[in-house]
């Protein structure tokens, strides 16, 4: 996964599953959820961070694609990679490899910065994670 810029460890679990047997596909998202939090998280960032200066990350659109099963006990490796353009959104790529390196999912969308008070997207959504974070070249800023 030397394509994403972070990635997480996460262990399939029976009750994530369907009726076949396979990762349910809402379970991908929360997957994909989880793993930028943590990407935020490793580069300082914390959820409280965020709400304290009146700011937080929405999900503007997401598409994904589901390439290969993941079973219970699967171990998956969850990556995570912004890129940056100009204006008020950013890309979001996220792989799902599993422990054999097939690639098991890959979800892509565009996020933003909410002002939580405006209840409108920042202008510059890398403006607050860089004054936020303490490793801002982790994200790429």
């Amino acid at each position: 996964m030397s394509d994403q810029a972070f990635s997480t460890p996460i262990t399939v679990r029976g009750y994530e599953t369907d009726s076949q047997g396979h990762l349910n596909q809402a379970v991908y998202l929360q997957y994909a959820e989880h793993a930028r939090w943590e990407y935020l998280r490793a580069a300082g960032i914390r959820q409280a961070d965020l709400v304290a200066e009146g700011v937080g990350p929405v999900v503007l659109e997401t598409t994904v694609k589901y390439l290969r099963e993941l079973r219970a006990g699967d171990s998956v490796e969850v990556g995570c990679s912004f890129a940056w353009r100009d204006g008020k959104t950013f890309q979001m790529v996220q792989r799902l490899v599993r422990e054999d390196g097939v690639l098991a999912a890959e979800i892509t969308g565009v996020g933003g910065i909410l002002d939580l008070k405006e209840r409108r997207l920042v202008a510059d959504p890398r403006e607050p994670l860089r004054a936020l974070a303490t490793d801002p070249g982790l994200l790429g800023l």
